[in-house]
């Protein structure tokens, strides 16, 4: 009896040592990200199990607060990758020779709109997310306001002080709409319609999901938007429409890169190529109705039919490399109307 329990109690012990040894091989992956809070542990899990010799630490935070802290540690950067930020802040990354020239396992099989046009192969897109009009068709009504069908209909008379928009300083709901304006309307007559734009606006908000909720409550009649945060509230029973405006719509993308100097690079490579693969879209579609791996497509209640036809020939170098020359012109023009910053 006794040398059975030596023997259970030595295997016990072999195992307890064995998944120690296990844990202790994985290498620690720092990956900076703007994925949201309840994006992170199933991305971690799906990660982990695809690439069994990392353990994801994740630093979180906004787009812009990410941003910024990847450019002051440029000297000394402290990730091995980036994965869920903003592909116009990854380009910024790429002009300052600060990421890794990495082409993923599969990544051909993308839409165009997911792979660099020209160059290294530096980054890779994940899902897009477009900007759109919720339209609240009970407080229209009041007002005998049809529903607007493009982005022109907003300067009519009849929306003055009805309509509000992410400030572009500090949403990148706001900046891509900005952007998205100045390329598919060329800058002059992008510039003028915002003039105009600006004449109803009542509000700039220092959120991109703010405006939607507005107009949701009924607060105001549009709120300028995100695609997903329009189909959100109408689902949820809110009385508007989400429109997508005749000349096309701004957007901008989701994406992942390798910092370069990373100390894991053939790690993070594995991480890169599930990054690409058909199984993390499939991940990214619970969140984003257009993602990168064409078929893959899990469109939500209520989302606008033609969105993906709908999103402008967008640049992202432009909006990169014009980001705060626009934004101090922007300031310039419209700041006056601006919320008050809590």
């Amino acid at each position: 009896m006794r040398s059975w329990i030596n023997a259970a109690l030595a295997i016990g012990l072999s195992c307890g040592l064995a998944g120690a040894a296990a844990a202790q091989t994985k290498t620690k992956l720092t990956i900076y990200t703007a994925l949201e809070n309840d994006q992170l542990a199933p991305f971690k899990r799906s990660i982990e199990a695809a690439v069994p010799e990392a353990e994801v630490v994740w630093v979180r935070d906004s787009t812009g607060v990410i941003t910024a802290r990847f450019m002051a540690e440029k000297e000394n950067p402290r990730a091995d990758m980036v994965i869920g930020l903003a592909a116009s802040s990854l380009l910024v990354f790429d002009k300052a020779g600060l990421l890794e020239d990495y082409k993923p396992t599969g990544a051909e099989k993308l839409k165009e709109a997911f792979r660099p046009a020209k160059g290294p192969h530096t980054w890779t897109g994940m899902d897009a997310y477009l900007g759109v009009v919720c339209f609240n068709t009970a407080e229209a009504a009041k007002d005998k306001i049809p529903t607007p069908t493009s982005w022109a209909d907003l300067t009519k008379p009849e929306f003055k002080g009805k309509v509000v928009m992410p400030h572009p300083a500090s949403s990148g709901t706001g900046y891509l709409m900005v952007a998205g304006w100045l390329q598919s309307m060329g800058e002059e007559k992008g510039w003028a319609f915002m003039d105009g734009l600006h004449q109803n606006i009542a509000s700039y908000l220092h959120s991109g999901s703010a405006p939607c909720v507005q107009a949701a409550r009924g607060e105001r009649v549009a709120g300028l938007a995100l695609d997903m945060r329009g189909a959100s509230e109408k689902t949820k029973g809110a009385p508007i429409e989400v429109v997508l405006p005749k000349e096309g719509v701004g957007w901008e993308e989701e994406a992942f890169a390798i910092v370069k100097g990373s100390k894991n690079l053939a790690l993070v490579k594995k991480v890169a190529d599930w990054a690409a693969s058909k199984e993390a879209n499939e991940l990214y579609s619970k969140t984003y109705a257009i993602v990168a791996y064409p078929g893959v497509q899990n469109t939500p209640p209520n989302y606008p039919a033609g969105a993906e036809k709908a999103m402008i020939k967008n640049d992202l170098g432009w909006m990169a490399e014009n980001r705060d020359r626009v934004l101090a012109e922007w300031s310039k023009r419209y700041e006056a109307k601006a919320a008050p910053k809590n």
